[in-house]
């Protein structure tokens, strides 16, 4: 028998979002069935603010909230500090999520909506996607102080487990990773359950949850 000899028509290359819904595992650590999957997307999006691309911030320098909304629904908000002349570039499809943020993106494809906001400058803007794919262009709103950038995720319970929900337990959460080896820093992520609202904090010193502080 002839050996298959392999040509571009064997190679099927995928977009951005079709990607992460392939192989979820490579961006969460777990598969789309697994029960774990929101606690880990809550865990991606932390150490994402706390590891940042290195054109966006030095590790363990940013701080960040991450609010659960209830439901499916969560929104992470980051301090950073944008430096755009005008308004903000365009990144995946479009879209204001860009590659300095993929793993929030990875986390938009696994989204029924998305709504993402940044500003600085007293400048607004902000765009509605579906998944990571927008829904309209971007639009102008009015800001708070300062500089940053906001995205609120509503999951679609069709990439998740039957019944999946953000636990009442929190600590399976990670906001550093096995490979994180970074010095100590300013930066805070802090977790705000409005479920039951108590606050449940860690900075990036030390270990979470053993002593909610960690460097």
């Amino acid at each position: 028998m002839a050996e298959h000899e392999y040509s571009a028509t064997d190679i099927t290359v995928l977009e951005f979002d079709a990607a992460v819904r392939e192989w979820p595992g490579m961006y969460f650590g777990v598969g789309l069935d697994d029960p774990r999957l929101p606690i880990m997307l809550l865990s991606a999006a932390a150490r994402h603010a706390l590891h940042p691309a290195t054109s966006v911030a030095e590790e363990h320098s940013l701080t960040s909230v991450i609010e659960i909304l209830g439901g499916l629904r969560f929104r992470v908000t980051i301090n950073q500090q944008h430096t755009w002349p005008d308004s903000p570039p365009l990144g995946y499809y479009d879209s204001l999520i860009g590659p300095e943020w993929w793993l929030l993106a990875a986390i938009a494809t696994l989204c029924e909506t998305t709504t993402v906001e940044m500003w600085c400058d007293r400048r607004g803007f902000s765009q509605g996607l579906a998944g990571l794919r927008p829904r309209a262009t971007v639009q102008r709103f009015d800001p708070p102080t300062g500089s940053g950038t906001r995205i609120t995720f509503a999951l679609d319970a069709q990439d998740l487990p039957p019944g999946a929900e953000f636990p009442a337990d929190l600590g399976g959460l990670d906001v550093h990773g096995p490979y994180c080896a970074a010095a100590d820093g300013p930066g805070t992520v802090v977790i705000r359950d409005h479920r039951n609202d108590p606050d449940i904090s860690t900075s990036s010193s030390g270990a979470f949850p053993t002593d909610r502080h960690g460097r």
